[in-house]
């Protein structure tokens, strides 16, 4: 069956491979939309648009007919939750006012949540959280997004569903949340100086367990949602299906960048990576890597959140399961696959 897929945030780590695994889809035509320019993507067009501009969402998107699924991806960082929220239901309301308009037939909206439903952000938390656990004090966008769908979704043809990831791991430039990029170039600028790979975050956080969730999976997921009727207006928690801590995926990860590694200590990446423009420039000549600017390559404050996450961070999955999702992979093989990725497209430099 004819597919075409709008993907807002087309450019994130989340809508890049979205938008990469439906372009691969037979019958599939793929529109990706983003404020930024970014790279060219095979197999998808883009439009370049403000999603908070209602009118420019109109114009730009007026040409843009027959849209059957909705993938979105986009987010604005605002510094308070209250205002996260206001944008963030706006960017969804006006991009849903624009294609609903042109596009009667439209059959499935998948937004993404994530840890923050469950307070993952705020501290610990109940674990394993569930998608059926009691909301928190809002505001929180999440809820608002979900409201709001929920509430649009009465009398129309179309469903949605929510997927949860946690600390998706893929590849995208620009974008504050990618902590697979921020250990790649960590770790890379760490063996360039000779230096063993430590784990720079707390103690705590070294020995709790943790899971992450691929971009690829969370892209099959987007596409078993927006086609299978099982999950139309539910949310699932989406994690690669396994969980580890630190402390014993930390020396692996180190073997992958054939590095030695050395006991962990705090230190804060913000604070020790914020000098280190000059030599990653000159790694980038020295390896012919892509020219990316340091500061939107990794995002060191996201790292350090994450690093510094002193308790249990862990997700049922059974629930998708139940409903037909099967898609896993053991973390240790993404991050794997995912470095060897980051090397082929001359991201980081190649082992030596």
């Amino acid at each position: 069956m004819a597919q075409k897929v709008i993907v807002a945030g087309a450019y994130g780590v989340i809508g890049r491979a979205a938008a990469l695994l439906f372009a691969a889809q037979p019958d599939t035509e793929v529109i990706g939309l983003s404020r930024r320019r970014g790279a060219s993507m095979e197999g998808v067009e883009t439009i370049a648009v403000d999603l908070l501009d209602p009118a420019q969402t109109i114009a730009r998107l007026s040409r843009v007919r027959d849209i059957s699924h909705i993938v979105f991806g986009a987010y604005i960082e605002k510094a308070t939750a209250a205002e996260k929220s206001t944008v963030n239901v706006a960017i969804l309301r006006n991009l849903l006012d624009a294609v609903e308009t042109t596009s009667p037939e439209l059959q499935h909206v998948t937004f993404y949540q994530g840890g923050k439903a469950y307070g993952a952000d705020l501290g610990p938390f109940k674990t394993p959280a569930r998608e059926d656990d009691p909301r928190l004090m809002p505001p929180n966008f999440y809820y608002d997004q979900e409201d709001f769908l929920r509430d649009r979704q009465k009398g129309r043809a179309w469903t949605f569903t929510a997927l949860r990831p946690e600390a998706v791991c893929g590849f995208a430039t620009g974008n504050p949340m990618n902590l697979l990029t921020v250990i790649a170039i960590y770790a890379s600028i760490s063996k360039e100086l000779g230096i063993p790979l430590r784990f720079p975050g707390t103690e705590a956080a070294y020995r709790s367990l943790y899971q992450l969730t691929s971009a690829d999976i969370l892209a099959e997921a987007t596409a078993w949602a927006g086609n299978d009727p099982t999950a139309g207006n539910e949310i699932f928690n989406i994690t690669n299906g396994d969980y580890f801590r630190w402390q014993h995926m930390w020396p692996r990860i180190a073997k992958m960048f054939d590095m030695e590694w050395a006991d962990p200590i705090p230190m804060p990446l913000a604070t020790y990576m914020a000098d280190k423009a000059p030599l990653w420039d000159r790694m980038v000549a020295m390896y012919g890597l892509q020219p990316n600017a340091y500061d939107q390559i990794a995002s060191w404050p996201f790292g350090d959140f994450i690093f510094a996450s002193g308790f249990d961070n862990i997700s049922s999955t059974i629930k998708a399961r139940r409903a037909g999702f099967h898609a896993c992979i053991d973390t240790e093989d993404m991050f794997r696959v995912k470095f060897t990725e980051l090397r082929g497209m001359k991201i980081i430099p190649p082992l030596k």
